[in-house]
């Protein structure tokens, strides 16, 4: 009877033994399946864009010319139990003429030109995808509604990139949040310039989106940064946003109405309460739109209301003359068209620049843009600027020839 014990004893241990390896060799399998998979799923992006920039500006004796290229690299992975990663690196190089203040090469006797050349990591970001939210920690890009306050500057050739934690989350059809801390922005200025490079200190996003309905929403949102070297960038801001669309016949009236208040923060040594408000109208027609609007950024005690990490370029016209507003703070007053001629599109913009505080007159500003898409991979634009100095700056006029690339 012993000996029957024993057997039936090592006959449920191999037993046991066996299902565990099959166990094993199950988990095994669909581990080395996952993985499979999301390899089999990652895809890898390559873009590439020349740009020709000229810059004539009457206060510097040479004028600017830059030749780049851009030459990027993204690899996103496919998911692991909703995980993902993705990695980018951009890479520029100057071909040919060099003749500008790239901020970093000295030549201050020329106009700047903000795309120094060097190769940098712009993403490196791992992401968990939940059924209504997206959780990401990393280096990563951020553009918050149209960029006027959180963007990437992805118009020069270095991008501006954030370091930190996003939470993305949409727990109805109707409400989207965005929520960020972050503890480093990578500015467009490359790690060579030490002065420029990055934005070190705390950042917190707070971006909240209500649908009213499918042409209607308003957004509110808080804006919460303390830099450590650039202290009289720290600053609170709150504000909300209202976009909507109005039929008009068969065409239609898109609206933008706007209101902000910001105070200094952290250790800024400038005590301030500025506003910014902005109402912007566009008729879009069938084959063409009109539009104006009123931007006002504000001041006090001689400090004007910042945009620090917004992609600038997008507003207050293209010659980048108020990247940072001015002491009295800026109203722009514009209008703007857009139409397309055949396969190109063109739009044109005229801008009025003033004091907020004050009766100076800054001066004023034309842009034209001319943009063709030759097929789904290749792209060309030309685009110009033009600036009459009154009181701020001096007279400017840019040109830009960009052709782009994607694979």
């Amino acid at each position: 009877m012993k000996s029957v014990i024993i057997n039936n004893n090592n006959t449920l241990k191999l037993s046991s033994l066996a299902l565990a390896l099959l166990a094993s060799s199950s988990v095994n399998a669909n581990v080395g399946d996952d993985l499979s998979s999301a390899v089999k799923s990652s895809k890898v992006d390559v873009s590439l864009r020349y740009r020709v920039e000229a810059v004539d500006q009457d206060s510097l004796p040479e004028e600017a010319l830059a030749s780049t290229l851009k030459s990027r690299l993204t690899v996103t992975t496919g998911k692991v139990y909703n995980f993902g990663a993705q990695v980018e690196v951009d890479d520029v190089t100057y071909l040919g003429n060099d003749s500008f203040n790239s901020t970093i090469n000295g030549n201050t006797d020329h106009p700047v030109v903000a795309d120094p050349e060097g190769t940098e990591v712009n993403q490196a970001s791992l992401s968990y995808f939940g059924k209504s939210y997206t959780a990401t920690a990393g280096r990563q890009r951020i553009n918050l509604d149209d960029q006027r306050f959180i963007g990437g500057v992805a118009w020069r050739q270095n991008e501006q990139t954030f370091d930190g934690y996003r939470l993305q989350m949409t727990p109805t059809n109707k409400i989207s949040l965005d929520l960020s801390y972050l503890h480093n922005v990578n500015r467009i200025f490359g790690e060579d310039n030490q002065a420029k490079s990055d934005l070190h200190g705390a950042v917190a996003l707070v971006n909240a989106k209500y649908k009213l309905n499918k042409e209607h929403a308003v957004t509110a949102y808080y804006y919460g940064m303390e830099f450590d070297s650039a202290a009289t960038m720290s600053n609170d801001t709150i504000g909300a946003t209202y976009n909507g669309n109005f039929p008009i016949g068969d065409n239609k009236l898109v609206l933008k109405v706007g209101v902000a208040s910001q105070s200094d923060a952290g250790d800024n040594p400038n005590s301030y309460d500025a506003t910014y408000s902005v109402v912007d109208a566009t008729v879009k027609f069938d084959k063409f739109s009109v539009g104006a609007g009123i931007e006002t950024l504000g001041s006090d005690n001689g400090v004007g209301f910042q945009t620090p990490l917004a992609t600038a370029h997008k507003f207050q016209g293209f010659s980048d003359q108020f990247l940072s507003t001015p002491g009295d703070g800026i109203q722009d007053t514009y209008i703007k068209g857009a139409t397309k001629l055949g396969p190109v599109a063109l739009s044109a913009a005229y801008h009025v620049f003033s004091a907020d505080d004050g009766d100076a007159d800054f001066g004023d500003e034309i842009n034209l843009v001319a943009a063709y898409k030759v097929n789904k991979q290749i792209s060309t634009m030309v685009k110009a600027a033009s600036y009459s100095a009154d009181d701020h700056n001096s007279d400017t006029t840019k040109l830009w020839f960009m052709v782009s690339a994607n694979f």
